[in-house]
């Protein structure tokens, strides 16, 4: 079957070396053919839906579901965080500008995926730039950053804010140095369900995952993380500030395409800031919060009752109770 399904797809992986980087396409070809098997997905704690007594609630955490022209996935988020027991608020940059609104009640804000301004000047920096260079505004942002009672979560073109916004992995690092999302690797759009793993860091909406291997939605054309400066990578490692990789089949961390669906460098695809209140992510767990938004769920997970995604965001509110 491997051999026939090759010769069937040349023709494809042939007229798919004219639209995207030839190497991956190779890649791909081969990796396909050689790691046949299921996804490596690992369990390391029990997914339990929300209480009841949480969702009707009166007192509940206020978060923020920011987006500007472009941004989608804006639904989704509300309702991972609604489910989880947050009021949620949809806000637009508008309400932002204009004074209707101010981030200051709020102890959560989200900047959701999508493609704002249309990236025409490379991703999210339209959106970045309404806030750098707006001092009303951006002084609001500095101060809800630095309040202790916040967190921030930034998703696939957020992930890309958050980065050229400097807020992860710390602030102070010059343009020559922050990080930030560049091009895929391959050269175009990359929308697949990819493994990742969880590493142990400080970020507060990924505690008690750490090791756990989950699948989950990626759907960006920029998301190769860039570092300018090599000390910075090696200072976020060793700080452990890089909460998610990619991972092949095998289970191991990967630059190999399509497990890697963008290139990072040792399969990097989030970074957290170091008190663990601001996390910054390519990949889509909004989009992963129910079971049945899963295409691949494990035989042995018969017992799970909830998304294993679904967990971050309850993290997020029980963060939100204990340092009320």
């Amino acid at each position: 079957m491997t051999r026939l399904r090759a010769v069937w797809e040349q023709t494809s992986a042939e007229i798919d070396k004219l639209q995207a980087n030839p190497m991956c396409v190779e890649q791909e070809q081969e990796n396909i053919a050689e790691l046949i098997t299921p996804p490596p997905f690992r369990l390391n704690y029990l997914p339990i839906p929300t209480q009841d007594a949480i969702l009707q609630a009166d007192n509940k955490p206020r978060v923020a579901i920011i987006r500007a022209e472009g941004s989608n996935g804006d639904r989704e988020m509300s309702s991972a965080f609604f489910l989880a027991g947050f009021e949620v608020w949809d806000i637009t940059m508008s309400d932002l500008i204009t004074g209707k609104i101010t981030l200051d009640g709020f102890r959560g804000i989200v900047f959701v995926g999508g493609f704002t301004y249309a990236d025409v000047l490379d991703a999210a920096k339209g959106w970045a730039g309404l806030i750098m260079f707006n001092e009303k505004l951006s002084e609001q942002f500095k101060r809800f950053y630095e309040r202790p009672d916040t967190f921030s979560l930034g998703v696939c073109n957020g992930c890309q804010l958050m980065a050229l916004l400097g807020w992860v992995p710390w602030q102070g690092l010059s343009g020559y140095q922050q990080p930030r999302f560049i091009r895929n690797l391959s050269g175009r759009f990359e929308s697949r369900f990819s493994s990742v793993i969880v590493n142990d860091t400080p970020s507060v909406m990924l505690q008690g995952m750490k090791g756990s291997i989950l699948g989950v939605w990626v759907a960006h054309g920029e998301g190769r993380c860039y570092w300018p400066d090599p000390g910075v990578l090696n200072d976020v490692r060793n700080q452990k500030l890089m909460p998610l990789q990619f991972l092949d089949p095998n289970g191991l961390v990967t630059e190999q395409y399509p497990f890697n669906p963008n290139g990072s460098g040792i399969g990097i695809t989030s970074l957290c800031s170091k008190n663990g209140r601001h996390l910054a992510m390519m990949p889509h767990p909004e989009r992963l919060f129910l079971k049945w938004q899963w295409p691949y769920w494990p035989s042995d997970w018969s017992n799970v009752m909830s998304s294993p995604w679904l967990t971050m965001f309850q993290n997020a509110r029980k963060w939100c109770e204990r340092n009320a």
